[in-house]
């Protein structure tokens, strides 16, 4: 079949899922509360829907009032039954996939459960409907007569009990639908190596052969890649390798701080469009054109609950359901899915910039920030602040992260901020003093208490040497996927680590 009617045919039936975005973005509560009471069916005759009689709920005020909101470690010994065999736990039949998580750094991993529903409904389900997306937006779009470049995580499948366990992009790619083979770039054979640094270059070499015309994956790891691709061809613009290259689908990490690298080496008319997606689920997709807002889904099999954020660490924390949310405020993101998670907190923060539709921004992680003196510094504040300063003095930044000098009898406390940039500033002092500047613009808390030095002194600021944090990763076997630099913490674990390393290097 000719390509041009490939894409033609392709694109039809992708744009098909409109209507159905249509219903719940005219009935947002009604397609949430019935998702709701389908999941309480489906799972009454487990042993969480028996423990809770799940067949006398009738109202969300029930479920609310009978489920606890729960993290990771309180369900962590149902997670080890599942991955041991037993079957109807959290979710009729069996769990057979396990998405190991690396969206941390610390030492010991999640195992998040992955049905055959969420598969399906969820993780694919978005895929098509980012594609979906992108489509209606672009009608002129030819994607299909190319092939997509994914880049997905580095680990292998493991097997135990009869459960799989790996990274979720591996577990994606090891079930992609046949279409989704076809259309893609490089093969399974490649995606799913285990050594990082032996996979970027057979990568390279299948990849610069191909039409590729879409890229996805994360883009702290995408740009490894794609830097590499310019070095092996000589070029400093991949519109003189894939020529056809129109869209960069991205997620997992903030797209703030690589925004510019990208735009200096994707070609001038690239899209960019960005899906809120975890090894819990896909969350939210970017619906519209050049936006940083997220259409949140309602119909992939989670149901979405929420807690202001001033309130989290509360024990009595107000807990509230979609059509309660208000817009501007940052919120804690809680879902019960179709894989069996009952009422969990993700660990992820939004702020919704629209109710009709409900559209979010990530605002960041409920322990990626730093609040040590009253600052209240979200990574949201850090990212754009960096950008600022970045696009005033026209540096770019490899990684960065931040954690606090506490106080020491009389010294008052600051932030110290480790940074890799391409080419360091040529005065430190210069870069500092506008850091602290735009933290200071962008949130009120941290400027009252840098205010006369009230409370915080000066930001220090010490100049990572080239390939820090990719070294540091490297040695704790972490490389590619969707790992992570710990970006702000409230201690001093993560950055004292890295200066000892860059000391060394």
């Amino acid at each position: 079949m000719p390509l041009p009617l490939v894409n033609s045919i392709t694109s039809w039936f992708l744009k098909k899922r409109i209507h159905k975005i249509e219903l719940f973005l005219k009935y947002p509560a009604e397609v949430q509360q019935e998702l709701l009471f389908s999941l309480l069916y489906k799972a009454r005759g487990t042993s969480i829907g028996k423990q809770y009689d799940f067949k006398s709920i009738t109202t969300y005020e029930e479920f609310a009032q009978r489920l606890p909101v729960v993290n990771y470690e309180v369900i962590e010994p149902l997670i080890t039954r599942s991955r041991q065999g037993e079957k109807n736990i959290f979710w009729p039949n069996g769990i057979k996939w396990f998405a190991k998580s690396s969206g941390t750094t610390n030492a010991k991993s999640k195992f998040i459960p992955v049905s055959t529903d969420s598969l399906t409904d969820c993780h694919y389900a978005a895929s098509k409907d980012l594609l979906c997306m992108y489509l209606n937006n672009n009608p002129n779009s030819e994607l299909f007569t190319g092939k997509g470049l994914r880049l997905g995580g580095s680990k292998e499948l493991y097997e135990e009990n009869g459960t799989y366990f790996g990274d979720l992009s591996a577990i994606l790619i090891d079930n992609m639908p046949f279409w989704a083979e076809k259309s893609s770039t490089p093969s399974s054979q490649i995606s799913l190596m285990a050594d990082w640094e032996t996979k970027m270059g057979a990568i390279v070499r299948e990849t610069i052969q191909e039409n590729v015309t879409s890229l996805a994956g994360v883009p702290s790891w995408m740009l490894v890649l794609l830097n590499e691709v310019l070095t092996t061809k000589g070029v400093a613009n991949l519109s003189e390798v894939w020529p056809n290259l129109e869209v960069y689908f991205h997620g997992g990490i903030s797209f703030t701080p690589y925004r510019d690298q990208y735009l200096k080496i994707l070609p001038s008319d690239c899209k960019f469009y960005e899906i809120y997606n975890a090894s819990e689920g896909f969350f939210a997709i970017q619906d519209q054109n050049n936006s940083d807002e997220l259409l949140l889904m309602l119909d992939y099999g989670i149901f979405y609950e929420f807690i202001e954020m001033k309130d989290y660490h509360n024990d009595n924390a107000k807990i509230i359901p979609l059509s309660e949310v208000e817009l501007g405020k940052v919120y804690a993101v809680v879902i019960t899915t179709n894989a069996g998670l009952w009422r969990y907190k993700i660990g992820d923060t939004v702020r919704f910039t629209s109710i009709n539709p409900y559209r979010i921004k990530i605002s960041g992680r409920t322990r990626h920030f730093i609040n040590v003196f009253g600052e209240e510094l979200m990574i949201e504040n850090v990212e754009q602040a960096l950008r600022n300063v970045c696009n005033e003095m026209k540096l770019e930044i490899v990684d960065f992260s931040v954690a606090p000098i506490f106080m020491e009898g009389k010294t008052k406390g600051c932030h110290e901020w480790v940074i890799e940039f391409k080419q360091n500033p040529a005065h430190i002092t210069i870069f500092t003093e506008s850091l602290d500047k735009h933290l200071k613009l962008l949130n009120s808390d941290y400027e009252a208490k840098r205010t006369n030095n009230i409370t915080l002194t000066q930001p220090k600021v010490k100049f990572a040497k080239k390939g820090l944090f990719y070294q540091w990763l490297k040695q704790k076997g972490k490389l590619g996927g969707q790992h992570k630099i710990p970006r702000l913490s409230n201690t001093r674990v993560y950055i004292d680590e890295l200066l000892q390393l860059n000391d060394r290097i």
